[in-house]
């Protein structure tokens, strides 16, 4: 509640009252559908028409008459009184507040509602809210003038409070019936555009899954098997981040249930990122990662992008449509923001290490398969108590440790052994090589030695971005540096069977760097590499930028004409206002957590 500001309002309205002669057509029609036809344009509802009868407000030839299904005879002199609006402490205020107002005449206005705003006064909710920032700027809109809902005057549908977006608010009782109207014959065509984590199987697909309240959490709604209201949704994924990590999506609802599109896509096993509700474990697993991405879903990422609707009067289609928020945009500019990953491969002894050791000295990230090996292999290692439990102590040492020498003998004496070794050790290396990855996200270039990439598939599989692959002169490697890591020419020869060719290997690269002089020109090689990939990352962030400005116009254009194709929507302007009751709640869109 602001300081020294009431949301009631007690002004009484002025009454008013109608006087008709029935025709004798009319003979045999309902009391209460006579007014409901006769005051339709007046903004008066059915449901309104029924309490005034039901009050003594309705007078047939001088006597008053309380039931809304007297038939008339024709020719009766008809009179019906407005009661009024009753003083009330519970009635929405005006109150200042900033509305961003996309379209605007006498009939309607669209709002571009803020997330953090809810749609209307609610128990539990101190406001200001949307309604009373309505009422500063429209103060006809008030009940006691419009004759609306004292709480919801102008609402047609809603938005949760953390979803920003497209809203259409009617500025007359009559214009509010008529859109109402609308929502409920799903002549209204509503998208939003959503944040999902994953990638949805499917490309695109519909969600026909009825929903009611939660069994047990009664303030969540959920997909029901029994007892639920039918809930229509169909999605199309339009991007997807690196690795699968999250999804941008577009929603098309044709029903309008509570909280519809945050239940549909956590149903199908992608929860909308900063929806704890509906997705709390994979919320929190995202809270906790090691990155900046961590704090950049503050709400659920859910924006009402494009909206077209009937407009109340001219029977004209207005479609609007509205780039999301910067949290929003922020979050989708930084999913693809990671670190370069950069792959370095090369022939055993052609320096590999040595090029990692110069881009470590140089402060950059750096991680070696050769290093992760080695503490796989240490006494309680991974790797060592799995070679432990397929092959019992047999290659390994007393401490526990791996006897590297042992288990390279009997993998050269037999390759089904070799094979199920590196099947073993290989995805432990893996695991180690994408949370070294995911740890350096933030990090413009991250490097990775890892020998077998280029074997394992990697550089098709997505892992890396990049791939450099070191060259020496072979008389250098089986010579000079082969001597400098005390191995033997058999040795080396084993292990480079066990590998690509060199010139397959090196051809597979996007880079080739040489080492075919001293460490001087290795760490210029490796001082080339680092800039070529600081370039790389740099465009990549340009790319993105770019991106997003062309997408929200082009993503517009296409559901404009898919709203100018829906056949659906192209209905004549109907005289009848409202459902048969007139209640406010048949028109809804997606209900605010308010109502929860």
């Amino acid at each position: 509640m602001i300081p020294g500001i009431s949301l009631g309002m007690s002004n009484e309205a002025e009454k008013r009252t109608w006087e008709r002669v029935a025709p004798s057509s009319d003979c045999g029609l309902r009391l209460d559908k006579f007014w409901a036809r006769e005051l339709a344009d007046e903004g008066v509802s059915r449901g309104r028409v029924q309490e005034w009868i039901e009050s003594g407000l309705a007078l047939v030839d001088g006597e008053v008459v309380t039931r809304g299904k007297h038939k008339l005879a024709g020719r009766e002199t008809l009179r019906i009184g407005d009661a009024g609006v009753a003083p009330s402490d519970d009635a929405a205020q005006a109150v200042p507040g900033e509305l961003e107002v996309v379209f605007e005449d006498a009939h309607v206005a669209v709002i571009d509602k803020r997330a953090g705003l809810t749609t209307h006064p609610a128990p539990g909710e101190p406001g200001p809210t949307l309604v009373n920032h309505l009422l500063h700027r429209w103060p006809d809109v008030a009940s006691d003038i419009s004759g609306m809902d004292r709480q919801r005057p102008g609402i047609v549908h809603r938005l949760d409070k953390d979803t920003s977006g497209l809203m259409v608010v009617a500025l007359t009782e009559g214009d509010r019936l008529r859109l109402a109207a609308d929502f409920a014959g799903r002549r209204v065509r509503k998208v939003y555009l959503a944040v999902v984590l994953g990638r949805p199987a499917q490309p695109a697909g519909t969600i026909d899954a009825p929903m009611g309240r939660h069994p047990s959490q009664k303030t969540r709604m959920a997909v029901v098997a029994r007892g639920g209201r039918e809930a229509v949704s169909d999605y199309r994924v339009l991007w997807t981040g690196p690795r699968g990590l999250a999804s941008l999506v577009a929603v098309r609802i044709h029903t309008g249930r509570t909280h519809q599109i945050r239940v549909h896509m956590a149903h199908i096993g992608h929860p909308l990122l900063g929806d704890s509700a509906y997705g709390p474990r994979e919320n929190v697993e995202w809270s906790r990662r090691p990155d900046r991405l961590a704090g950049l879903a503050p709400r659920q990422m859910l924006h009402a992008f494009h909206l077209s609707f009937r407009h109340p009067a001219t029977c004209e289609r207005v479609t609007l449509w509205r780039r999301p928020p910067a949290d929003f945009c922020t979050l989708l500019a930084a999913l693809p923001r990671e670190c370069l990953r950069v792959g370095i491969v090369g022939m055993p002894g052609s320096g590999k290490s040595a090029l990692l050791d110069s881009l470590r000295r140089a402060g950059q990230p750096c991680f070696s398969a050769d290093e992760a090996v080695a503490g796989l292999y240490a006494p309680g290692g991974d790797g060592a108590s799995m070679l432990g439990q397929r092959f019992g102590g047999a290659y390994l040492r007393e401490d526990g440790g791996v006897d590297k020498q042992a288990l390279f003998e009997a993998m050269k004496e037999s390759g089904n052994l070799r094979r199920e070794v590196m099947d073993l050790i290989h995805p432990m290396v893996r695991h180690q090589v994408e949370m070294f990855f995911r740890s350096h996200r933030d990090a413009p270039v991250a490097y990775a030695e890892v020998p077998l990439l280029i074997e394992g598939g990697w550089h098709k599989d997505g892992s890396v971005d990049l791939v450099a692959g070191v060259r020496c002169p072979d008389a250098k490697r089986t010579g000079e540096l082969r001597q400098l890591r005390g191995m033997d020419a058999d040795t080396l020869a084993v292990f480079d069977s066990w590998q690509w060719p060199e010139a397959e290997k090196l051809a597979a690269c996007d880079l080739i760097l040489d080492n075919d002089e001293g460490l001087d020109r290795l760490e210029s090689e490796a001082a080339r590499l680092h800039g070529l990939a600081m370039d790389r990352a740099g465009a990549r962030v340009g790319e993105t930028t770019a991106w997003l400005d062309r997408l929200w116009p082009e993503l517009a254009a296409t559901m404009d004409q898919e709203a100018e194709m829906d056949t659906g929507l192209a209905t004549a302007c109907a005289d009848d206002v409202g459902t048969p009751d007139g209640s406010w709640e048949d028109g809804m869109d997606e209900v605010s957590e308010d109502d929860a």
